[in-house]
């Protein structure tokens, strides 16, 4: 029906928009207090950059992109997420020109083809950040410390914070044996997705939502064994800047994410009374996307968080704010005459940046004053036919009924 939105997607109605200009603005203040600038990147792309830099072999490019032809016989892709694009723009920018390290944020729409559940649209809205030009683990405890810190000072409560590492190109390749070798043995109990995954990326799993309570699951190979010193050493810094930050952390050899371009750091911090949906914000080192897409080897490090997940915590624990009318003025008229002279008073005092507003369907006095009431404003200005006389304004203070007759030209001078 035309008159429903596709599945998957939802309006964001008025009384709904305060919430998410509350965490939105609440996410620009701690990455402006991290020293990250915001940047916009095209709601799609072409679709080879989220091929190479998200992996063919995930979830994300197998199922769930939105992908179509153009006009030029191009494939376009709407994004599924938001780092390839934040990459892309860093290449194609020359952001990377001076040296120094790049630190991004972004807020915006990705699209996935999914089941629709809650926290969970075909059409959702993340933050995220990047941290592009920098292997220091310091990084990578500063984005930790970033997604905790926001989602702290929100007020959210029983948050759990899960590090782990994936290894590098050096290692990975010896830890994906070891888990071929063991998954192989349990092949007949593995869903079907797993069993596509087994060849094509073992790590996801360990992941796997459908095997997580089978018991073989519990004695997988733990990538620790096959670590090499880089990124043993890089982990084990990580984790001590994390303990001298006073941040708890649970090591989970699991936490993997979904995504084929994580090295080393990964993480996720869950809120969990959420349940199954419990993953707020999730991210992790990606030294070799850049290069993957077609820029020189740049270490890079980000992570992203759901609004839409975010929001259903701040409800279950009454955080979001309750939205403020800011409306000045009502104003009231009664007659042709009155309204061309109200018209004059509302423009003159928007023009002020003072909130108000009128009457426009030529309802009643008596239904106007209800409408201004139940508007939110602070004051009623009225003006009749003895206001049009003597050029004046009746102005009615609507939460204390006290009211005043002025000078028309002495109303805007009132409220500034």
């Amino acid at each position: 029906m035309l008159t429903n939105a596709p599945r998957g997607t939802k309006d964001i109605l008025p009384e709904q928009i305060s919430g998410w200009l509350y965490v939105e603005n609440e996410f620009r203040k701690i990455c402006a207090a991290y020293g990250y600038e915001e940047i916009r990147t095209p709601t799609f792309e072409h679709t080879e950059l989220f091929q190479r830099g998200i992996g063919e072999a995930t979830d994300v490019v197998e199922k769930e992109m939105y992908t179509f032809t153009d006009r030029g016989n191009r494939s376009i892709t709407l994004r599924p997420e938001n780092t390839a694009s934040a990459v892309r723009a860093y290449l194609q920018n020359k952001l990377y020109a001076d040296g120094n390290l790049v630190k991004l944020f972004y807020i915006g729409s990705m699209f996935r083809y999914d089941r629709p559940q809650a926290g969970r649209l075909r059409e959702f809205h993340q933050f995220g950040v990047e941290a592009l030009g920098e292997k220091n683990p310091a990084v990578d405890t500063e984005i930790i410390l970033l997604a905790w810190n926001f989602l702290k000072n929100l007020g959210l409560d029983e948050l759990k914070l899960k590090i782990n590492t994936v290894g590098c190109p050096a290692c990975r390749p010896v830890y994906r044996q070891k888990l071929q070798h063991y998954f192989g043995e349990y092949l007949d109990e593995l869903c079907g997705d797993c069993k596509s995954r087994l060849n094509k990326n073992p790590l996801r799993i360990l992941d796997c939502k459908v095997d997580a309570g089978k018991e073989f699951m519990d004695e997988a190979p733990q990538i620790e064994t096959c670590l090499c010193d880089e990124c043993r050493e890089h982990f084990a810094r990580v984790k001590d800047l994390l303990t001298a930050a006073n941040v708890e952390f649970e090591v989970d050899s699991r936490l993997v994410r979904g995504l084929d371009y994580y090295t080393k750091t990964a993480f996720e911090i869950q809120y969990t009374p959420l349940g199954a949906q419990s993953a707020l914000a999730g991210g992790g080192r990606y030294d070799g996307l850049v290069e993957e897409i077609g820029g020189n080897p740049t270490p890079g490090i980000g992570f992203a968080a759901g609004i839409e997940r975010i929001l259903i915590a701040l409800e279950k624990q009454n955080l979001i704010p309750t939205a403020q009318k800011n409306l000045a003025a009502f104003i009231v008229t009664a007659g042709s005459e009155a309204e061309i002279h109200g018209f004059k008073l509302l423009n003159d005092l928007r023009q002020k940046n003072i909130p108000a507003t009128m009457d426009f369907a030529g309802r009643s006095m008596k239904a106007q004053m209800k409408q201004a009431s139940k508007s939110g404003a602070k004051f009623a200005l009225i003006i009749g036919e003895d206001e049009v006389s003597d050029k004046s304004v009746t102005v009615k203070n609507l939460e204390t009924s006290a009211q005043e007759k002025i000078s028309f030209d002495e109303v805007v001078t009132k409220f500034i």
